[in-house]
């Protein structure tokens, strides 16, 4: 059960953001959009680094001097995973709800809150991993060291359940309607992480690839996503900004807590 309740955080920050509808204005600031997205960047960034690739490299070492081929190898799968997605499923930038009339913009919201969901279940994958890896008694990878990874990613979670739920208010539809589905678009989590879990007698023999796999899946997002977004237009540095802070968050989480 208390695997359960951690694997339930990140889905809990999505809802956190979605809430944020019944809170503020319908329309999210710019300045404020840039930071939330730098900072879910960094975060993400963070996350990869220090609870996936390093993890994934220390489950290899056995390996030798080929210790860094199953964190390339994953990475690299977990990259072409996303962009395979990105090509069966079109869908717009987070940023990219244009002024082009009511049914255009509707369309381009349930468009991303389509992209919003697919680019979850990699990090719900990822807690998943970790947690597995811990259960199987895996020496490298702490109970305080998967918390840390499922707070980082909930934290990143706050601003995407806020993105979809204020541009789907702002379109005339329901505070209560826009707000289930900032929180649909993060149920694959949760669904994600325990089916990993359930199959960890398959997972944990090939724990290093689906470490890294997780962690090229989010550097895709944050490159493919996020980085545009909070670069784009005036006032860019602040993105910057954020990016350190949620990266240094996460790193100090992760340093902490494993």
């Amino acid at each position: 059960m208390n695997v359960f309740y951690v694997i339930m955080i990140p889905f809990l920050g999505t809802c956190a953001g979605a809430a944020c509808v019944f809170f503020m204005k319908k329309s999210m600031g710019e300045t404020l959009q840039k930071i939330l997205t730098g900072f879910a960047a960094g975060v993400m960034v963070a996350a990869s680094v220090w609870s996936l690739l390093i993890p994934s490299l220390e489950q290899a070492q056995n390996m030798g001097k080929w210790s860094f081929v199953p964190a390339v190898v994953g990475f690299w799968l977990g990259i072409l995973f996303l962009l395979l997605l990105d090509h069966v499923i079109p869908h717009l930038h987070m940023g990219s709800q244009q002024a082009e009339g009511p049914k255009t913009k509707l369309q381009k919201t349930t468009m991303l809150v389509l992209a919003v969901t697919l680019h979850n279940l990699p990090e719900g994958m990822a807690v998943g991993v970790v947690y597995a890896g811990y259960l199987t008694g895996n020496g490298n990878i702490t109970a305080m060291g998967a918390l840390a990874l499922a707070i980082g990613i909930a934290i990143q979670n706050f601003p995407e359940g806020a993105i979809i739920s204020m541009p789907l208010c702002a379109e005339g539809i329901g505070k209560r309607k826009a707000f289930l589905s900032g929180v649909m678009s993060g149920i694959v989590e949760p669904i994600g992480a325990l089916l990993t879990i359930l199959l960890a007698g398959c997972v944990v023999p090939a724990l290093p690839y689906f470490l890294s796999f997780a962690a090229g899946a989010m550097i895709y997002v944050v490159v493919e996503e996020l980085i545009p977004e909070m670069s784009e237009g005036d006032h860019s540095n602040i993105g910057t900004v954020f990016f350190a802070v949620g990266f240094s968050l996460m790193m100090i989480l992760d340093v902490a807590l494993g």
